[in-house]
């Protein structure tokens, strides 16, 4: 089995109080591998409370968002559908990784029933490096990729920086940004 790990794509990240050009980019792409992913489909929800800016992570970043319930948290309306349509079980989370999918994923892995897993979403330089690290962690032998042309960084610059740590940590990164090899040939 492969599965595909949606990090985070929320409006906030869109088109909200995070919100980036290259996200906004990314979307079509990123929907586009939703849709003709073939395997099963995991979504994070980055989801806050309204005492937010009171936690460790609202006094570092002081930007509201994600704040349960709002236009903000959801997911953007075609991924919603596609949710729907693929059955795709969601992991609310309040901070940067999911604990509780990568336990999900690694009982998956402990029963021989998980090929690889396959990281889209954002933002690259925060939940999407945490989460592709906190499942290579877990499961070092399994092929982890991350699909960089359905990734976005809070800049530019932020998103390759996360993609080189990531190869760096033996996360196999694939699409626009520079090639990763395979496992097993001479520069992987």
């Amino acid at each position: 089995m492969k599965c595909l790990v949606v990090v985070d794509v929320q409006n906030d990240f869109i088109t909200g109080a995070l919100g980036t050009e290259e996200a906004r980019l990314m979307l079509p792409r990123l929907l586009k591998k939703v849709r003709e992913f073939e395997g099963d489909i995991y979504l994070t929800q980055d989801t806050h409370t309204e005492e937010y800016l009171k936690t460790q992570e609202g006094r570092m970043l002081p930007v509201p968002h994600c704040i349960a319930g709002t236009d903000g948290w959801r997911f953007p309306a075609e991924l919603e559908q596609l949710r729907q349509e693929r059955k795709a079980k969601v992991y609310e989370k309040s901070c940067f990784g999911s604990t509780r999918l990568m336990a999900d994923l690694k009982k998956i892995y402990d029963q021989k029933n998980l090929d690889s897993i396959e990281i889209v979403g954002l933002c690259t330089d925060i939940c999407v490096v945490s989460n592709a690290l906190m499942l290579k962690a877990a499961m070092p032998e399994l092929p982890i990729y991350v699909d960089a042309d359905c990734c976005a960084g809070v800049s530019p610059e932020k998103h390759e920086a996360a993609l080189s740590v990531m190869e760096s940590c033996q996360i196999i990164v694939k699409g626009g940004h520079r090639a990763q090899s395979e496992p097993g040939s001479q520069n992987g």
